[in-house]
């Protein structure tokens, strides 16, 4: 594969591809002009990756090229800050919730109970794009449902509100702010945050100490 080929717009392209796909579908995932993806996605024909069908493109899964990339990606960049950002990738709706949607909207200044062996990353997901979600995983070796390792667990939902958040998608405030609240234990400083970076009146409740 030519060196020129291999750019950060085509990595994009790859990671993004389904297995029968339009020029504008790819264009609109990714946040590249129609004409640029154009230029790219004809680069990646003429490398055998992809093949012209009418109307659209086709992957073709046993060309070594796309498969050696594949393994470039996984082995080189599946770390925690690549399965939140590979989402936006994916041409599904999503919204980070629970402990991830607490990290979202603190700006990553709140995180708990997590490291690299053991990073669960609670997301909803639309019912009707889990099929679509499971498959890009399944390509990509993204973990789902697992007990160690870094890992989604997502929660599939006939529908759901989320709002954008930097450049991530994530549940309105208001239900973060429930979450934390019920759990109010684990959140204490993170409601707290919120309390002064949007100006919210949350219910911090300290316990008192009692000496005998």
């Amino acid at each position: 594969m030519k060196i020129e080929t291999l750019n950060p717009y085509v990595m994009r392209i790859l990671i993004s591809l389904r297995k029968e796909d339009s020029i504008s579908s790819i264009s609109t995932r990714i946040g590249l002009s129609y004409g640029w993806t154009q230029k790219w996605v004809r680069e990646l024909i003429d490398e055998g990756i992809l093949k012209e069908k009418w109307r659209g493109v086709v992957v073709q899964e046993k060309n070594q090229s796309y498969r050696r990339i594949l393994k470039f990606i996984g082995e080189n960049l599946k770390n925690v800050g690549f399965y939140y950002a590979v989402l936006n990738l994916f041409g599904i709706e999503y919204g980070f919730t629970k402990t991830d949607a607490v990290y979202i909207w603190t700006e990553g200044r709140y995180n708990i109970a997590r490291y690299k062996e053991f990073y669960p990353i609670h997301i909803k997901i639309k019912k009707e794009d889990y099929a679509i979600f499971l498959e890009y995983c399944k390509r990509l070796k993204l973990g789902v449902n697992l007990k160690r390792g870094i890992f989604y667990i997502p929660e599939i939902l006939e529908d759901f509100k989320s709002v954008k958040k930097g450049k991530f998608y994530v549940e309105p405030l208001e239900e973060t702010i429930k979450f934390m609240e019920k759990n109010i234990y684990n959140f204490m400083p993170a409601l707290e945050m919120i309390g002064k970076m949007y100006g919210k009146k949350v219910k911090i409740k300290y316990a008192e100490a009692s000496y005998f």
